[in-house]
């Protein structure tokens, strides 16, 4: 792999210049896709935070919904954040009727969890142990979901937690695709940025 991967973010809606930016910090070449000739070109995938109805809905419109499909389902490294993490998700609770998503992650993922708009909050989500280094990360979540379940292959990454004793799963990874209940890209703080671009050069 290239030392400086190219990372498209899906550029239909959502926060995409804001994962553009922290991309190009680091020293990717970040590039907005819209189109399957855009997708082509990439070594890796941010599907951003927006309204996952949308986004597929866009996708399919401008003829980008299979080569998504596609490509993923073929092993390009993918990071979602928030409706992200919906449109990976192979199953879905409280989901809009109809609502479909790209697959990639053997989860099931419930929507808007966290609540409405009004309920948006920023915590501390733990990341496992076994993720590279344990650390905690500030999460902004903006009707935010969470992991209700995991498949076998599947690894915890991080976890916030929603009362005494009780935690949720927010953060999660399949082999290259890596996904997050909450907005890493609007904290400051690039630290997972950094870990999805280390599984784009060791995929």
């Amino acid at each position: 792999m290239k030392a400086s991967p190219t990372i498209g973010v899906l550029a239909l809606q959502g926060d995409v210049r804001e994962h553009l930016r922290v991309l190009a910090s680091l020293g990717a070449e970040a590039v907005g896709v819209r189109r399957a000739a855009e997708l082509e070109r990439c070594d890796g995938l941010v599907l951003p935070g927006g309204e996952s109805t949308t986004m597929v809905k866009l996708a399919r419109t401008v003829g980008l919904l299979e080569p998504l499909r596609e490509r993923i389902a073929a092993g390009l490294p993918t990071f979602g954040t928030c409706a992200g993490m919906i449109l990976l998700a192979d199953r879905l609770l409280d989901a809009a009727p109809g609502q479909e998503t790209l697959g990639g992650l053997d989860v099931v993922v419930r929507r808007n969890a966290f609540g409405r708009q009004v309920d948006s909050f920023e915590g501390v989500a733990a990341c496992a142990p076994s993720w590279a280094a344990a650390f905690d990360f500030p999460a902004t979540f903006i009707r935010a979901p969470w992991v209700e379940k995991v498949g076998a292959g599947v690894e915890v990454v991080a976890t916030v937690p929603v009362g005494e004793g009780e935690a949720r799963i927010v953060a999660v990874r399949e082999g290259a695709v890596l996904a997050t209940s909450f907005h890493p890209e609007v904290t400051g703080d690039d630290r997972i940025h950094r870990l999805f671009l280390d599984l784009v050069r060791g995929s």
